[in-house]
């Protein structure tokens, strides 16, 4: 069954309007041990919901999985393409009081910049 994950970005570094002009990219940056292992995990067509830190607090966006080379397990590239924006924003405030996030890593560990998102967290995120 084909995994669902949330990516964080920081809007003034690069945001979901920069991924929707360029249609693609290389998702890089990513340090955390545990965030590497979830981009390592990704398979090709994966979904992705992109939220938005710093200010805004809030998913934004979906995209896709094109591919992941993860031959350097310490830098795995993980390409990525736009999907489209989200309707009614969700915010972080939303996530955590929804019940189903209450074992998430996204509350559980703030810093991680990649979680994986059960099929109903990800409705619940995109309203799909």
């Amino acid at each position: 069954m084909p995994q669902d994950y949330l990516l964080k970005t920081e809007p003034s570094e690069y945001s979901f309007a920069d991924l929707q002009r360029d249609k693609t990219t290389v998702w890089d940056g990513v340090s955390n041990p545990v965030a590497l292992r979830h981009i390592r995990e990704m398979k090709a067509g994966n979904r992705l919901v992109i939220y938005e830190t710093g200010d805004h607090k809030c998913v934004v966006g979906i995209a896709s999985v094109i591919s992941v080379e993860a031959s350097d397990p310490k830098n795995p590239r993980l390409e990525i393409r736009a999907g489209r924006a989200i309707s009614k924003q969700v915010s972080l405030a939303q996530i955590k009081a929804n019940k189903m996030f209450s074992d998430s890593p996204l509350v559980r560990i703030g810093r991680l910049s990649v979680v994986p998102l059960t099929t109903a967290q990800y409705k619940f995120l995109t309203g799909d």
